[in-house]
């Protein structure tokens, strides 16, 4: 059975390289490339990829995050199975990808024969690592950060972007002292005393929302 597989970076010369290491192999067939997440969305409802190579930077517009997702949800889970390959290992970064459904995680400095086995195991429904991934993924599940609620989790991404308890408050449409109380919690959870230091533990811990970046 041939996989076929749609490109998705953001980067000509990427692309083209992929497509010409892809087609030095039997069983899989690239069937085309995007250059951007909303390309790859229209690309892959005509086209009916088996497997979307997916970057995670993908310049303006969408980002590989939120089309991975995108993807997965498409045609009531019956969508392509999404591979990220990226230069980017960063805990959250892998975290963000999984969480949005993307079944494996390949870094570009993998050997040809490792990616080749990569999509095939993609394509089967098999989950794909690199090797440093997986250690940083089981590093984490034996130390697993503090359990925040999703109104905690909310706070601590508004707090992230600089916002004081009464602009939380507004934005939230609670009560200042709500806002207050919640941020008490999320103090004693993460074992901090400041605001700066909650934000600095919210992010080694990845557990800010999606989607929320400290400016």
């Amino acid at each position: 059975m041939t996989v076929r597989v749609l490109l998705c970076d953001d980067h000509a010369v990427v692309r083209a390289g992929l497509r010409a290491l892809l087609s030095s192999t039997d069983g899989i067939e690239v069937v085309g490339e995007a250059g951007s997440g909303e390309e790859a969305l229209d690309m892959a409802a005509g086209l009916r990829p088996d497997v979307v190579l997916m970057d995670l930077q993908l310049g303006d517009g969408m980002d590989g995050v939120t089309a991975t997702r995108r993807l997965t949800a498409a045609a009531d889970g019956h969508g392509p199975r999404v591979l990220v390959l990226t230069m980017f290992d960063t805990d959250a970064d892998i975290a963000r990808a999984v969480s949005a459904g993307a079944i494996g995680y390949l870094l570009k400095a993998e050997r040809p024969e490792r990616l080749f086995a990569a999509i095939r195991d993609a394509a089967a429904g098999r989950t794909v690592l690199s090797g440093s991934v997986a250690d940083r993924v089981v590093s984490r599940m034996r130390a697993p950060g503090p359990a925040l609620t999703p109104r905690e989790r909310d706070i601590l991404g508004h707090l992230a972007q600089g916002l004081g308890n009464r602009e939380i408050a507004r934005a939230l449409f609670l009560s200042e002292a709500t806002v207050k109380t919640h941020l008490s919690r999320v103090y004693t959870k993460l074992g901090v005393r400041t605001r700066a230091a909650a934000v600095a533990a919210a992010t080694r811990h990845r557990l800010l929302p999606d989607g929320w970046e400290t400016p």
